[in-house]
């Protein structure tokens, strides 16, 4: 017993080193890409912002850890980062940089032609990130995840497993078909992914719940037939293409509904439309994680890096939602809150429906 406890302890330590020096390594592969784009002079953290930071990630690599361990998702999820995947996308990314450095210096992020952008609403309507394409096209939707890593230093797919485990322990509680459990006459769970992009959060869920028929709704159709071209073709799976102000779905029709990384994109009156409609669309008693950005108060050693993150791309709207409360914003829509916590760079509020 002793022994197989050491094995387990030297296995979790070996797993957050060995994630947190990956983390440092693609650090250094996003700076040199940021430099390129825009001459980004990184400036170096304050000591309380970097042992802030290095205590944050060290505990996301753990809590990853702990899940998989626990079997709250399998373990190969935690095991590398889709490296096919990434190294496709490479060439793309680098071939992509005069365009997206030349909108960088002229400070341009609306271009999209008219014809496109009259189709969609103007806060949605624009270069993202300066990105080519906006959300609008199939390169930016083939390049998106690769940015997002590489930006996160490889701990985006980590911080999105956050919302994993609420979901996993709900559906067990719930009595929701599970095929390893032997559940299998149950009815399976029914989970909504708003702003689903291109899946990674729908892939991983259905690897943690592989009974769960599970939707996805983004307003990108280019996202979407991205998700379409690298979701496993196993998992029950339907996408849908529409506004998350109006989902396209009945009352009461979900028993869980995720969201993550789309409330800082959103003006504040949208923002609180679109936590409306997650209220709505799940059941009584139902689920509703929400998980983006950290807050000003949440980290105020890290006050300098938030306000940084617009500075440096086209973000119109995360100031404001940085000074937002995600969580008040959660009860407002008629939600009950009752977890929030911190992960990495990462908010997320687990709440529920009243059942009443």
């Amino acid at each position: 017993m002793l022994a197989q406890d050491l094995r387990r302890e030297l296995s979790r330590r070996f797993y957050i080193r060995s994630r947190t020096a990956r983390s440092a390594a693609l650090r250094i592969a996003y700076v040199a890409y940021a430099s390129t784009l825009n001459g980004w002079d990184s400036r170096r953290a304050t000591r309380d912002a970097g042992s802030s930071l290095k205590r944050r990630i060290e505990q996301l690599f753990d809590e990853d850890w702990q899940d998989a361990e626990a079997g709250i998702y399998p373990r190969e999820l935690i095991e590398a980062l889709p490296w096919r995947e990434y190294a496709l996308a490479a060439p793309k990314l680098i071939a992509d940089l005069p365009r997206t450095r030349a909108r960088i210096r002229r400070r341009q992020h609306d271009e999209l032609p008219e014809d496109l952008a009259a189709r969609y609403p103007g806060y949605y309507a624009r270069n993202f990130h300066y990105q080519t394409d906006g959300y609008l096209g199939h390169t930016s939707a083939e390049l998106y995840d690769l940015q997002v890593e590489l930006l996160f230093g490889g701990t985006a797919d980590a911080m999105r497993r956050r919302l994993i485990p609420p979901v996993v322990r709900f559906a067990r509680a719930q009595g929701y078909a599970d095929p390893d459990g032997g559940a299998a006459m149950a009815r399976p769970l029914k989970l909504l992914d708003v702003a689903c992009g291109t899946g990674h959060l729908l892939r991983m869920i259905g690897a943690a719940l592989p009974g769960a028929k599970l939707f996805g709704v983004d307003l990108s159709p280019h996202y979407l037939a991205r998700a379409r071209e690298t979701l496993p073709r196993e998992l029950d799976l339907s996408l849908v293409c529409e506004n998350a102000e109006e989902l396209p779905f009945r009352d009461s029709h979900f028993d869980a509904v995720t969201n993550v990384f789309l409330m800082h994109e959103l003006p504040p009156e949208v923002r609180a439309r679109v936590l409306s409609e997650m209220a709505r669309v799940v059941r009584p008693g139902g689920l509703v994680v929400v998980a983006d950005s950290l807050q000003l108060d949440d980290a105020p050693e890290l006050h300098r890096e938030l306000h940084g993150f617009p500075a440096r791309f086209h973000e119109p709207y995360y100031p404001s939602y940085i000074r937002d409360d995600l969580a008040d914003r959660v009860r407002e829509a008629g939600l009950e809150v009752s977890d929030d916590k911190l992960a990495f760079l990462t908010k997320i509020v687990v709440s529920r429906r009243p059942a009443t």
